[in-house]
Formats: C-alpha cells, sequence, structure tokens
C-alpha cells in the first residue's frame, strides 16, 4: 500500500517503514524558536546538561514577537537569546528582520524537511512540502541538543480542492472555510494533506496561508506537495537547489477525504472568540470595527500588500480606523516599497510597523481597548488574543480587510474590487 505525504516523510528522517499510528524517533533538519518561547527552550536545553547544539547552521532564534522590544523584561530575554547564540553557534535572526514562520519559507525549510519549532505555527512550513509542526519548549530543547525526536505518525486527512477562485476570495477564505466546516478540533493530532487541481493551480504564498492555519484546527501538521509551483517559490530565493519533488503515492490510506470547490466559496469571517465561529462577510455586513491590522505570519506577504494597496489606493481610510500593516520580512517590506505598495498604503492612513508580528499576540503596536472590536488577517481571535479580554478579534482575508478599513464596518471586498 502506498504512503501519504505524512507517511513518506517521517519513513525517510526515521529509516524505517513509518505508517499512522507507529510511533519513530527521527532526524531533525531545522529547529527554530522565537522571543516568547526561545528563553524557556534555551534554560531547558542549559538545564538538560547538553554542552552543544547537534546542529548549530540548523537552529535558528528569532526575535520576532516582541520587536522592538516593548519592555525591559522582554529585553532582557532578547539578550539571554543573543548570548545562546554567541556561545553555541546558532543563527540569530534580529528584532526588525521579520516573522519567525515567513522568514522559515524564505530562507531555510525545505522540500522533505522534518522542522520542529516552539510555535503552533510552524506548520506554515507544510505549504513547501515539509513535516512542519509546533513543539513545547523542553521537545524543543531535546531536539537542539539531539539532533532528534520522537513522533506518532499521524493518520490523514485529504482535503480535495477543485476549481478556481471567484473574484474578492483568496486562500484565507478557503482555510477559514474548511475551519468552520470541521471545527476547531476536526483534525485533531492528523495530517491534512491538500490536494487536487485547485491546489497545482494555487502557488507557494497561498499554500502558506493556509498550511500556517492547520493548526486552528487542531492538526499537527499541514502538507502540499512539492511540485512546479514549489520550484518556482525557491528560484524566486535563489534557493533552487533545495527543492525535490514530494507527493503522496495514488494508492495511499486516508482517514477520510473532504472535498471542496474553490468556485464556490465567498468571503469568509471567524467571529470571536473561536476561529471555527465562521458566516460569509455579508452575514457580518454593518459590524463596525475601530482597528484593522493587515499582516502577520498569515497575511503579510507581498502579495497581501499589493491586494491591499490596490483596494486603498487614492482613498482614505474611514474616520475613527486605525489601520495598522505589518509586513512579515524586511525583504517584503523592500520590495513593497520599490512596488509603491507603502506609499499607497501610508497615503491612505495606514500605520506602517517594522517587520514582526506586531499586535497579533497582544504585547504591543495595537491592543484594543474596551469593547473595541479590530478585524485581522491573523490566524487566531481568542478572547484577549490581542492583550484585552474585553474586546473582539474578527478574522478575515487582506481583501475583506482592506475594504473594512474603507468603510469603518465589515465590508465584502467584492464591493470595493
Amino acid at each position: 500500500m502506498g504512503k501519504t505525504i505524512a507517511e513518506k516523510l517521517l519513513s525517510l528522517k526515521s529509516s524505517t517503514d513509518a505508517r499512522a499510528g507507529n510511533i519513530v524517533i527521527a532526524s531533525v533538519d531545522l529547529v527554530f524558536v522565537q522571543d516568547t518561547t526561545g528563553p524557556l527552550t534555551v534554560r531547558q536545553f542549559q538545564a538538560s546538561g547538553f554542552q552543544k547544539l547537534a546542529n548549530p547552521g540548523r537552529t535558528v532564534l528569532f526575535i520576532d514577537h516582541a520587536a522592538p522590544s516593548p519592555s525591559s523584561a522582554l529585553a532582557n530575554d532578547h539578550l539571554l537569546l543573543r548570548d545562546f547564540a554567541r556561545q553555541t553557534g546558532a543563527i540569530l535572526s534580529e528584532a526588525g528582520e521579520g516573522v519567525c514562520h515567513q522568514l522559515v519559507a524564505e530562507k531555510y525549510a525545505r522540500p522533505g524537511d522534518v522542522i520542529v519549532g516552539a510555535d503552533s505555527h510552524t506548520v506554515t512550513a507544510g505549504g513547501l512540502g515539509a513535516f512542519a509542526t509546533g513543539m513545547g519548549s523542553s521537545d524543543v530543547a531535546v531536539a537542539m541538543g539531539l539532533g532528534k525526536t520522537w513522533f506518532r505518525v499521524p493518520e490523514t486527512i485529504r482535503v480535495d480542492v477543485s476549481g478556481r477562485f471567484q473574484k474578492g476570495v483568496f486562500a484565507k477564505d478557503l482555510i477559514l472555510h474548511l475551519i468552520g466546516q470541521i471545527g476547531a478540533d476536526g483534525a485533531s493530532y492528523k495530517a491534512l494533506e491538500f490536494s487536487g487541481a485547485g491546489i497545482s493551480r494555487m502557488p507557494v504564498t497561498e499554500r502558506l496561508t493556509i498550511a500556517n492555519m492547520a493548526v486552528e484546527a487542531g492538526a499537527k501538521v499541514g502538507l502540499f506537495p512539492s511540485d512546479e509551483k514549489t520550484k518556482a517559490y525557491l528560484a524566486a530565493q535563489s534557493r533552487e537547489p533545495d527543492w525535490q519533488p514530494i507527493a503522496a503515492d495514488a494508492d495511499a490510506a486516508y482517514e477520510k477525504t473532504l472535498k471542496i470547490n474553490l468556485s464556490q466559496l465567498v468571503p469568509t469571517v471567524s467571529q470571536p472568540h473561536t476561529v471555527d465561529y465562521t458566516a460569509a462577510v455579508t452575514d457580518l455586513k454593518g459590524t463596525k470595527v475601530q482597528q484593522v491590522v493587515i499582516g502577520t505570519c498569515t497575511n503579510g506577504r507581498l502579495e497581501d500588500l499589493k491586494t491591499a494597496a490596490g483596494i486603498l489606493k487614492g482613498k482614505t481610510v474611514a474616520p475613527g480606523v486605525r489601520l495598522v500593516v505589518g509586513p512579515a520580512s524586511r525583504s517584503i517590506l523592500l520590495q513593497a516599497m520599490k512596488a509603491g505598495y507603502i506609499q499607497a498604503l501610508v497615503e491612505a492612513g495606514a500605520i506602517i510597523l517594522p517587520p514582526g508580528c506586531g499586535p497579533c499576540l497582544g504585547l504591543h503596536q495595537g491592543v484594543l481597548g474596551d469593547a473595541e472590536s479590530c478585524l485581522s488577517t491573523a490566524n487566531r481571535n481568542f478572547q484577549g488574543r490581542m492583550g484585552n479580554p474585553k474586546s473582539f478579534v474578527f478574522l478575515a482575508s487582506t481583501a475583506t480587510a482592506a475594504a473594512t478599513a474603507l468603510s469603518g464596518e465589515i465590508t465584502d471586498p467584492r464591493e470595493v474590487l
């Protein structure tokens, strides 16, 4: 019997015939932490008695979640990471370079890799055909020291995607639709494997958005094949030698198959306070917001800034609305500046943040006030997610966010595109 992508990758990295349900010990190709989980990981690494990293050149410490630092306590955590990098030879990604998940895609993740990170959205790299998953700080510390870790091989749910997106509908709408369909625990410790003609036409930038939110359905990984689109993305990063083809076998066994026709999707919004509480944007028309966030590891890519600039150019953000824009990496910021997207957004009234996570997790750069509502392109809308449990967070695509910023209320992007 053939294998799913998850079974293939864990078989390769464990040198076993890995099947769903098996326990395997697999070699790890990339380990990373960020500045809210990294300090605990470093302390656990030191407490475990490790003297050196198994692979310093493939261990990365990102300063991105609270960057620049908003407090002395977090500044000291940054010092800890910088010192650890100097002592061990680990790679340090400094404040302003960008969000860990975007930089992993740009610089480090390779098709076929096993990647573990001390962050739940490590799953993003599945968009490049990597078995990438988040783990607790203690487990990541062990992976840093040993260069390997154990997994239970997940069962796989196949998501067969057909058709083409209609005007105003994007990859974010697809993943919100899927999460709303199966629920926040609908894929707990499963692999979500995306395939079909709709996927084969989809660029990696859109695949990354979908893989990023696989964990919001409880999935261990969100996996895409490595194909010509993957090759083109890596070539654009001057990393074509990192490419290899990866696909599930035709006779692979799946727990179940879900079918989604892109042409039938509509702009979709997640309502407070759970990601699976979804609705069509038309059902929420008129809902007032005080803040709009465009960016994060989910939708802070160049294509997102292009979409937002296209909607907002020559117009002005609605009175009483704060539009906060955070490019996901320094490279994206520079490209957006060169293309004129940043100028268009600033002229429309946007606040441009340094590349990083920004207000997503509620530490700084956009904490909400009591009873305020925000529509964000981020991946989570839990109560208190953006720093205030008395506020409300909606999730949507970049186009919906830009349209909403113009009107001051949740708006169907098809009205302005």
